[in-house]
């Protein structure tokens, strides 16, 4: 039988606890981690990032599963954030988000968010990703950024 996932687990791993203002912090704690390099086209310096999540009681549906608004607000958090690094930290916005549900989450489960940047234009990202939990993909997700333009002093 496997070990319950705990904070103490995860930090062991190399996660670390990330504390966000607004709706992320609510479904929250969320948890990062660097792994690997970006694929071909980016910056060879830049880390790639993984974001996590442990599933509790509150994360639930009322059939006892991980809540697919849940999942897909984790998906899209993760593959922003990624674009965000991948783009030396530009600000971008969801323009659209497919997910495709293949498995149910539990409570007590870790969801881990991995992405992959597709290609950067001027103003848009497109991003793939999965969410899995202990290596068994549960969602992927496609998505289109848009990039924010930096403000300006003027």
């Amino acid at each position: 039988m496997p070990q319950p996932v705990t904070a103490e687990s995860l930090a062991a791993e190399g996660w670390h606890r990330k504390t966000l203002p607004g709706f992320a912090g609510l479904i929250g704690p969320l948890w990062v981690r660097k792994e690997g390099v970006f694929n071909e086209g980016v910056r060879k310096e830049a880390q790639a990032w993984a974001y996590g999540l442990l599933a509790t009681a509150d994360h639930l549906n009322p059939a006892g599963v991980v809540h697919g608004g849940l999942l897909t607000a984790l998906l899209d958090h993760g593959l922003s954030a990624i674009a965000w690094q991948a783009l030396d930290r530009r600000a971008c916005v969801t323009v659209q988000l497919d997910t495709h549900f293949l498995a149910p989450a539990r409570a007590g489960q870790f969801l881990e968010v991995r992405g992959q940047l597709l290609r950067a234009m001027s103003s848009l990202v497109f991003m793939r990703g999965e969410l899995s939990v202990a290596g068994n993909v549960v969602a992927t997700g496609a998505a289109v950024l848009k990039v924010l333009a930096v403000a300006s002093d003027h």
